[in-house]
């Protein structure tokens, strides 16, 4: 049977989006799902303490979200751009998305503050976006953070009056231009009384890009094209995760980056896991071959998105669907700042 976008519909309430994040960021709810029966219970997520073992490993993706949202002018007309970094190609080169896109031809230059940064437009790309080469005096990275705003996700109105609560607390490598948002319940003392209960922390990087703001647009889910995002295992983790592996655990990713970056690299090398970096377009659906991922934690995912294809690819699409009608019904919140689900 062929599946369909419409296969991965459901219908959201729009209050149900959520707009803030909690107070507390391991007091949002956790539905916990068992992806054989399909029976779920209703949680919050400082239980998931109950739900780890010893032995197991718990994996995360530490990723910094950049400000990566800029405002300029064109040169010449004073036209407004906006620009959303998405890829650090090579250098000062970055794949970026833009507003409105269609003014922005190659040899376009975009002023940025006051001046002290400024793009050239080099060349358009097949999905839409642009190759942009920035030009600054001084580091890059601190200029960016000066102008740069949070590239929060269109579906949330309302202004986030701390930026850190759209990062991670373990994040660490910049480079994503979304948070890896399962992540976010985490805190430090939660992780603390984790890793006391003797479960091993392990961390890989994936900079989330842009698929994440790319929508299904084929009916045939198998013609999609996932977009690419550099992902890396170092040494160290790949060592622990076969520990783990060798000794019965379980390996926990929280999050669809943890889960692409570790089925990329099952895929790669037969189910083995092995350090390794590179470039993934992996695309997870129902059919496809678990290698690698035993559970995981992850957040409710947009209607007939890449991701709840991902997540039925695991629970099955009825299984799936089921626990997001309860989770509706029981006021769940969705999306980036809303609640968690735990699939085991």
């Amino acid at each position: 049977m062929t599946l369909t976008t419409e296969d991965f519909d459901y219908n959201l309430p729009e209050e149900l989006i959520a707009q803030t994040p909690i107070k507390d960021r391991d007091h949002s709810r956790l539905l916990v799902l068992d992806h054989e029966s399909g029976k779920y219970e209703d949680k919050h997520f400082y239980d998931i303490l109950d739900y780890l073992n010893p032995g197991d490993a718990l994996v995360m993706n530490n990723s910094r979200v950049l400000p990566a949202r800029l405002y300029g002018t064109k040169e010449g007309s004073e036209g407004h751009e906006e620009v959303l970094l998405l890829n650090n190609t090579e250098g000062d080169k970055w794949e970026v998305l833009m507003k409105p896109a269609k003014r922005a031809h190659p040899g376009t230059v975009v002023t940025f503050g006051d001046g002290q940064l400024k793009a050239t437009v080099l060349e358009d790309l097949e999905h839409g976006g642009k190759i942009i080469e920035f030009h600054y005096d001084g580091i890059f990275l601190e200029i960016l953070e000066a102008l740069g705003e949070m590239p929060l996700p269109p579906y949330i109105k309302e202004k986030l009056d701390d930026p850190d609560r759209y990062q991670t607390v373990y994040a660490k490598e910049n480079g994503s231009a979304a948070a890896p948002t399962a992540g976010l319940h985490w805190t430090k003392d939660l992780l603390e009384k984790v890793q006391e209960k003797g479960v091993k922390l392990v961390y890989l990087t994936l900079h989330v890009g842009l698929g994440t703001f790319r929508p299904v647009t084929e009916s045939d889910i198998s013609k999609h094209v996932m977009h690419s995002e550099f992902y890396r295992l170092d040494e160290d983790s790949a060592k622990t995760l076969n520990e783990v592996r060798k000794n019965g655990g379980k390996i926990v990713a929280t999050g669809t980056t943890s889960i692409r970056t570790l089925e990329t690299i099952g895929t790669k090398f037969n189910g083995e896991i092995k350090p390794d970096s590179g470039w993934t377009d992996i695309f997870i659906k129902p059919g496809y071959q678990w290698k690698v991922v035993d559970e995981f934690i992850t957040n409710f995912h947009l209607p007939k998105s890449t991701l709840v294809m991902l997540v039925a690819a695991f629970t099955g699409r009825e299984n799936i669907l089921n626990a997001y009608q309860h989770a509706i019904d029981e006021k769940y919140r969705f999306f980036s700042f809303g609640d968690a689900m735990f699939i085991k």
